[in-house]
């Protein structure tokens, strides 16, 4: 069963920026895809930004783009989630996922969350 840490949370001011981190248990490598997703209370998960790990192809939510960067560290079995400019409405807890495709069936593993706050 693979594990996902994440990291970085906290409280920020409007306008700041905060880096987050997943640590896979395993290596990254053996996923197709990686994430970023986030849920604010009241509100259904949405996906934030996700990377194809061979690749490195990235995509991301229309409200986050030019603000969020995805990346990864193949060696640190790390993805991040870099947050700039952020604002109150990117308040939310923000989870990893990763997705490993088997056959025709994808295999979805989650990390426990992280509290993001933007708040003056």
């Amino acid at each position: 069963q693979v594990q996902l840490v994440e990291s970085g949370g906290g409280l920020v001011q409007p306008g700041g920026s905060l880096r987050l981190s997943c640590a896979a248990s395993g290596s990254i490598l053996n996923f197709n895809g990686m994430g970023w997703y986030r849920q604010a209370p009241g509100k259904e998960r949405e996906l934030v930004a996700l990377i194809i790990i061979d690749t490195g192809t990235t995509n991301y939510a229309d409200s986050v783009k030019g603000r969020f960067t995805i990346s990864k560290d193949n060696a640190k079995n790390t993805v991040y989630l870099q947050m700039n400019s952020l604002t109150p409405e990117d308040t939310a807890v923000y989870y990893c996922n990763a997705v490993q495709i088997r056959g025709n069936f994808p295999f979805s593993s989650w990390g426990q969350g992280t509290q993001v706050t933007v708040s003056s």
